[in-house]
């Protein structure tokens, strides 16, 4: 079982299915990117990085919003605060300040660009 990406035509994902792994060949075709019309994305992939050990695929497992960047062959998720960068290796958004490091839940708060401690009253 394989998944597909569908671009519009600015390269964002505007669906996601299921279709034939590129290694199944039926009725002459072997090109399923091709055929679909879509990017192959592999639903084990994050940050770069195969969940299950296998070799990653595209950086990211595609979401609908998500870009496909050619050059980098990647999906990318969208931006979540105008603050974060892009982690070039991973190909995910990044708090310009790291997440803190305890046992405690944050929100990030774009306007103080800083991690704010989510109390429960």
């Amino acid at each position: 079982m394989a998944h597909y990406a569908v671009l519009d035509e600015n390269n964002v994902v505007t669906q996601v299915f299921v279709g034939k792994d590129e290694h199944e060949v039926v009725e002459g075709i072997s090109d399923w990117e091709v055929y679909y019309g879509a990017k192959r994305t592999s639903y084990n992939t994050l940050g770069g990085v195969h969940t299950n050990g296998g070799t990653p695929f595209r950086k990211n497992y595609a979401g609908i919003g998500y870009t496909y960047d050619p050059a980098r062959d990647a999906f990318i998720p969208p931006k979540p605060y105008e603050s974060w960068l892009l982690n070039e290796d991973s190909c995910l958004w990044e708090a310009p300040v790291a997440y803190p490091a305890d046992d405690k839940f944050y929100l990030w708060d774009e306007e103080t660009l800083s991690w704010k401690e989510v109390v429960n009253d």
